[in-house]
């Protein structure tokens, strides 16, 4: 059914005041899914206020984010923190319509977090190194242009693909940070109906209990961040002869993250997990050589086992790649038709308006020309190896970009650091090859590795955008318009505040920045660059079994996300995901457990809205320096947390199941 038969037959007078019912689930045949703005009326979304907000908020966030998280070693999300405030904003000023203006507020904002995983993660790598090689420099420019080029290459190699992931797959994946956001947005809108109100005070309730609990966690320790059994002797004694242990985060934020993903999804990513920890890592801790055996369960993930996800990760996303082969055809198709100007078939609305392609298609050239000269004049100043280089930024942004988009629909967790140290894996490979290598090769594999993270950074973090959109019916070209201009503004502040960071903390030494991605790359990079051994076995071995999944039909790429991702976040997936089976099967009647488990959804945002928000104030808290020392011993900790984590999920099924007809 094409867009304008939709329009023709199921659209009416009036505005829906909450998502409708159909907005979580797959459509049956012939069914259409019918957003909050009514599709063929035009709503006040790009004005002075929403840009105008959304850019200050890109600023501030930005600047917190890149701090945060290498001060830390945690990127926050700035969706949801962005979206409450959005919310919050116009409440208070009053202002009519305000769903699409907030969500332009959260696109553009949303640029933020983004862009600053994208630079943290691989450019600090340089400082780190530059203690040890002081021929290596570092400067603004390269941070900016890094961040920037990388950025707008995830927007425009992400729009073609748009229809795909938000409109043609509607239902099939859980988009959980987008839910949540959604889930925010949409409980902001003005003159509510009761029901309406009743969700926006439960969403209220469920943010404010998972940001308290999630701060005082935090904050205090009055119960273990994670329960973990080695803490108890037995425990202790078991890791240090089988290397075996278990470990569950207990914060509100990771299980409401888990319910929404749901149990499917969550078996896979913890499935991954446990073949790592109860397999993997037993196997090398007592079987291995002897520098292994002589590890913590920890240091042989980090140094080892994680390896082997990596390398499943890569060749996930190859087989991603080949099986998304038709959509990546259909696209170009697309450009290709319409740069011979031929007109598309019927009328597309308001609500599934791109970019035109042509513009695309243009933009993406002059973009792809800005990286070949930063390259070549900012970078390695020899022609040939700055095609080189170039060449394999384009092919391994572009076909990463379905992977990195198809990770955050599953699990809302973009693999972009495990993707990033593939691509610096390759492309060292590749420039040792032409001859560039030793310090110069580091820097220009460092400044092109963060160009390609920050562009499947972005491309993973725009899908949110815009099935945040979708859900909602703001107008994609919009979106799509306007984050660019949150690009440049993120760029720009990420880059001032590394090297104001480096100047004030630095990245090696006695109280030095934690960077834990950066000195990942670091480490990784040196030996290819300046001579040493590289895992090539560990990586072949994930790509191995990532085919062997796909062969048995196992989604490899949630394996293999859950191999990378430490065990104790893995975990709390899989009980929010038995916990959305549990809430949606009691009843025998299917009405009563689609509304317990869309209820359960709200509150599951809720929980991770809260967690969000909180989480950058319990940092903040860190920040000036406030410190708590618990007097109770692990053990007491421990069963708190256990009795705590507990009361969570109690709440969490209570309330979900409290509709009864």
């Amino acid at each position: 059914m094409s867009d304008k038969s939709i329009q023709e037959e199921i659209y009416h007078e009036g505005d829906p005041l909450e998502l409708p019912e159909n907005a979580f689930r797959e459509l049956a045949k012939d069914e259409s899914y019918r957003p909050i703005m009514h599709p063929a009326h035009d709503y006040p979304e790009v004005t002075p206020y929403s840009v105008t907000m959304g850019l200050v908020l890109a600023v501030i966030f930005s600047a917190a984010a890149a701090y945060l998280g290498l001060k830390v070693g945690q990127v926050f999300e700035a969706a949801i923190p962005i979206a409450i405030i959005a919310v919050g904003m116009s409440r208070a000023l009053k202002k009519e319509n305000p769903l699409g203006q907030n969500v332009i507020i959260q696109s553009i904002g949303a640029c933020s977090g983004v862009i600053v995983a994208g630079a943290i993660f691989t450019l600090p790598a340089l400082y780190i190194l530059q203690a040890k090689y002081p021929d290596i420099t570092v400067n603004f420019l390269e941070i900016f242009c890094s961040s920037l080029l990388g950025g707008i290459l995830g927007i425009l190699f992400f729009i073609p693909f748009r229809k795909y992931f938000v409109k043609d797959m509607h239902g099939k994946y859980p988009f959980p940070e987008a839910t949540a956001t959604t889930q925010v947005l949409a409980s902001g809108i003005g003159k509510a109906s009761a029901q309406n109100d009743g969700q926006a005070k439960t969403l209220v309730i469920a943010s404010l209990i998972g940001g308290i609990y999630d701060y005082l966690l935090e904050t205090f320790g009055w119960w273990a961040v994670s329960l973990d059994t080695m803490v108890t002797n037995f425990g202790q004694t078991l890791a240090a002869k089988t290397k075996l242990v278990l470990s569950c985060n207990t914060q509100a934020a990771v299980l409401g993250l888990g319910y929404i993903i749901g149990l499917k999804y969550a078996f896979f990513i913890f499935a991954g997990s446990i073949f790592v920890w109860w397999v993997i890592i037993p196997l090398l801790g007592t079987y291995g050589a002897p520098e292994i055996a002589s590890l913590t369960p920890d240091a042989i993930f980090s140094d080892y086992a994680r390896l082997i996800g990596i390398g499943g990760i890569a060749m996930a996303g190859i087989i991603g790649i080949v099986k998304s082969w038709g959509i990546i055809r259909e696209a170009v198709g697309l450009a290709t038709r319409e740069l011979k100007g031929n007109k598309m078939d019927g009328k597309t609305i308001r609500w599934q308006t791109d970019i035109s392609m042509k513009h695309v298609v243009f933009f993406i050239a002059i973009a792809l020309a800005a990286v070949l000269l930063f390259f070549w004049f900012g970078v390695i100043h020899t022609f040939w190896q700055a095609f080189i280089a170039w060449i394999v930024v384009t092919l391994i942004a572009f076909l990463f970009t379905t992977v990195a988009a198809n990770a955050i629909a599953i699990v809302g967790s973009n693999p972009v650091s495990g993707m990033t140290l593939m691509t610096l894996i390759i492309a060292s490979a590749i420039f040792v090859g032409i001859g560039l290598s030793g310090t110069s090769g580091i820097v220009a594999s460092m400044v092109i590795g963060g160009v390609v993270c920050t562009a499947l950074s972005m491309a993973g973090g725009f899908v949110t955008d815009l099935k945040i959109g979708y859900w909602l019916g703001s107008t994609p070209r919009k979106q799509e318009s306007w984050k660019f201009l949150g690009t440049l503004v993120s760029a720009a502040t990420v880059g001032g505040v590394i090297l104001l960071l480096n100047q004030v903390y630095g990245f090696t030494g006695e109280n030095a920045l934690v960077a834990p991605q950066a000195n990942a790359m670091a480490k990784v990079i040196e030996p290819l660059m300046m001579g040493g051994d590289t895992p090539w076995i560990l990586y072949m071995v994930g790509a191995i079994l990532a085919l062997i999944l796909n062969w048995l039909g196992v989604p490899a790429l949630a394996f293999c996300l859950g191999m990378f991702i430490p065990l104790a976040l893995n975990t709390p997936l899989l009980v929010g995901g038995a916990i959305a089976w549990y809430v949606g099967s009691r009843s025998k009647d299917k009405a009563i457990n689609d509304a317990r488990r869309d209820r359960g959804t709200l509150i599951s945002s809720g929980l991770i809205a809260g967690g969000a928000l909180f989480g950058v104030f319990a940092a903040l808290t860190r920040f000036i320096g406030f410190e708590y020392n618990n007097p109770m011993d692990a053990i007491s900790v421990q069963w708190a947390g256990l009795a705590v984590y507990a009361l969570l999920i109690i709440y969490l099924i209570w309330e979900s199941m409290r509709i009864k007809r």
